[in-house]
This record gives structure tokens, C-alpha cells and sequence, in this order.
């Protein structure tokens, strides 16, 4: 087991990283200040792992709730019923709640914490690679709007996260490389060494090899870990996390969310990032055949829906947690492993990038 420390002054927890580590109590003890837990888990991950969490937890009388699995259920209706079972059971402000499953049972279950009865103590047990690398770390947290993903919500931290290697044995192919695609982001944002790691270690990750899928989580958290504490609440260096993410979640809000993964979004974002950097001369042809070939390589779409018309784009992207003061403000890059945010990139390159791109050209 490995273990990083998210340095927040008062608010600082550790992430643990390993195999097996959903039979220790142990890690989980300090961060339960109550006589109670609630574990929210979905559909698809409670058959395989709620049991065995309830059984760990059994000394503290857990309330389980399971909601249905997709990103199309990371709504107020589905989180109202987390707040019904609680208050069904009478949970009361010393409850834990421990959000068992991918990123959206973490982000559900980390905003309902910051909002029941103001505010109860939560930890993160990711068990999809993109929540282990990503969603899991860093107080994130919210429900989407038709009109704009992930625009209702809330900083709050867990107490920990709980990284179970194992538990990647059962997670589908499809979400493997969705989680892949927030690994290769933080090579491209801050970690050219990440970078030239994935690029030589790829075949590993897509075989499951538990020492290559180890390292690339703990070096994701760790430049996660970097971020966050020197940016809690994204007024500044934090913000470079979003590389791909705004026509990323323009593409899941345009397409219906979960008929593309967050990863999958992702990685067409930042295929799309990466050419309107090349536009603005800011990468060069090889950096961008690179970065194309290592998403292409880890089966990740490069291009956006031919379905979902450029102007429809623009009109999502308008509406993205980046906009200020009305300017759209993008992650760029500047080369592999150095991204900016700008508010400066020409309206005519967007279009032509939103245009090509969605062509394939």
C-alpha cells in the first residue's frame, strides 16, 4: 500500500492505494467520528462489493442505498433519494456517508454530505479507474443540469479515499479507457515524464498489469494531490485540470448524458484541445500526432459526434463553469506536459477546430 497526504491545513486526509484494502477496517475507523454509516453505492457495483463493505462496517449499523448506474441518474431527483433513506433512518449529523462506486456515486454522495443537515462526514471508496485518478480526490462534487454538467454543487472534502486496486478486475474494458483518458490529462497538463511513461507502458494499463495500473494512479493522485492544495476551490492553477473538459461536457450535455462516457468526452476534448493549440501555433504537428496516437492507442475517441453540429457546441460551451465575465476561458496547451488557461483564443480558430475536428479532417 501506498499513501498520499492532500495537504489542506485542517481539511488535509490521506489516500490510500493498494490490493485488499477493502478488508481494512483499520483505514477507515479514524475518519468515523459516529455510531452510524450510510454507504451509497449503484446497480452495477453493489452486487459486487456493497456486502462486502457492509460486512467490514458492520460495528457501525450501515444504512445501504443503491441508485441506478449512469451519468443520466447525477440529477436532484436521484440525489433527493439519498436524502430520503437518511431521513427515513434518522440519520443524524455524526453519520458517515461512504460513497462506494465511480465518479458519479462520488460526486453524488460527497454534495449530499455538504448538504445534509449542513454538512456530515463522507469518504471516497472509487472503485472505476477515472474515479480512482480523478473524481475521488479533491472535494469536487455536484449533480448536472440539462443545461450544464456538474452546475450544481459544492467543494467539500472527504475524510479519505480508499483506492482498491482490485476492485479494477471486474470494471468493463470501455471504463478502463474512459479512466485512461484522466490519466494521459495529467501528463499532458503538468508530467511530460507521465507522459513519456504512458506512451511506453500503455499495453501494461490495457492489460491490467497491477504494478503499471499502481503506478499510474498514484502518480495521477499525486499531481491531483499537487493541484488541489496549492488551489482548493479553482481560482487559479486548478482550473488547468479542465484540459478537454469543456467540449468534453458540451459533448455529454449535446449527446444526452451517458451515451458517452466522461472519459470518452474527455479524450475528444483534448484531441480537440490539442488541434486549436496547433492553430494558434502553440504545438506543433508532431506533438499533436502523438498525443492523437497515445488516445487512440488506450481506445479513445479522438473526434466529436458527427451528430452534434459545431454551432450546437459553441451554445453548450457557453454555459461551462469557465465562462467569465461572458469570454470563454480554455486549457490550451502550450506543449506536452505545459497547459494555460486563456480567454484569448480566436473565435474563427475555435470554429474551424469545432468544424474539422468534427469532420475528422
Amino acid at each position: 500500500m501506498k499513501t498520499l497526504n492532500l495537504d489542506l491545513g485542517e481539511r488535509s486526509y490521506l489516500i490510500h492505494i493498494g490490493a485488499d484494502l477493502l478488508d481494512k477496517i483499520e483505514l477507515l475507523q479514524p475518519h468515523i467520528p459516529g455510531e452510524r454509516v450510510a454507504i451509497i453505492s449503484n446497480e452495477t457495483v453493489a452486487p459486487l462489493y456493497l456486502e462486502r463493505v457492509q460486512r467490514l462496517l458492520a460495528a457501525y449499523d450501515p444504512l445501504a442505498v443503491v441508485l441506478p448506474d449512469g451519468e443520466q441518474y447525477k440529477t436532484l431527483e436521484y440525489l433527493n433519494r439519498i436524502f430520503d433513506a437518511l431521513l427515513e433512518a434518522r440519520c443524524d449529523r455524526s453519520t458517515t456517508l461512504v460513497a462506494l462506486g465511480g465518479g458519479v456515486i462520488g460526486d453524488m454522495t460527497g454534495f449530499a454530505a455538504a448538504c445534509y443537515l449542513r454538512g456530515v462526514p463522507f469518504i471516497q471508496i472509487p472503485t472505476t479507474l477515472l474515479a480512482q485518478v480523478d473524481s475521488s480526490v479533491g472535494g469536487k462534487t455536484g449533480v448536472n443540469h440539462p443545461l450544464g454538467k456538474n452546475m450544481i454543487g459544492a467543494f467539500y472534502q472527504p475524510r479519505c479515499v480508499i483506492i482498491d486496486t482490485d476492485t479494477l478486475k471486474t470494471l468493463p474494458d470501455k471504463e478502463l479507457s474512459a479512466g485512461l483518458a484522466e490519466v494521459i490529462k495529467y501528463g499532458l497538463i503538468r508530467d511530460l515524464a507521465l507522459f513519456e511513461w504512458l506512451e511506453q507502458n500503455l499495453d501494461r494499463l490495457l492489460a491490467r498489469e497491477p504494478e503499471a495500473l499502481g503506478e499510474a494512479i498514484y502518480r495521477s493522485c499525486e499531481n491531483k494531490a499537487d493541484v488541489v492544495a496549492a488551489d482548493e476551490r479553482e481560482g487559479g492553477i486548478r482550473a488547468l485540470l479542465n484540459l478537454g473538459h469543456t467540449f468534453g461536457h458540451a459533448i455529454e450535455a449535446g449527446m444526452g448524458y451517458g451515451a458517452w462516457l466522461h472519459g470518452e468526452a474527455v479524450a475528444a476534448g483534448m484531441a480537440m484541445a490539442a488541434d486549436l493549440s496547433r492553430r494558434m501555433d502553440w504545438l506543433t504537428r508532431s506533438e499533436c500526432d502523438r498525443i492523437e496516437d497515445l488516445l487512440r492507442r488506450a481506445r479513445l475517441p479522438i473526434r466529436p459526434p458527427e451528430a452534434l453540429p459545431a454551432e450546437r457546441m459553441l451554445e453548450l460551451m457557453a454555459v461551462d463553469k469557465k465562462v467569465t465575465a461572458g469570454r470563454l476561458r480554455l486549457v490550451l496547451l502550450e506543449g506536452i506536459g505545459k497547459a494555460l488557461i486563456t480567454a484569448e483564443a480566436p473565435e474563427a480558430l475555435l470554429n474551424e477546430t469545432l468544424e474539422q475536428c468534427r469532420a475528422g479532417a
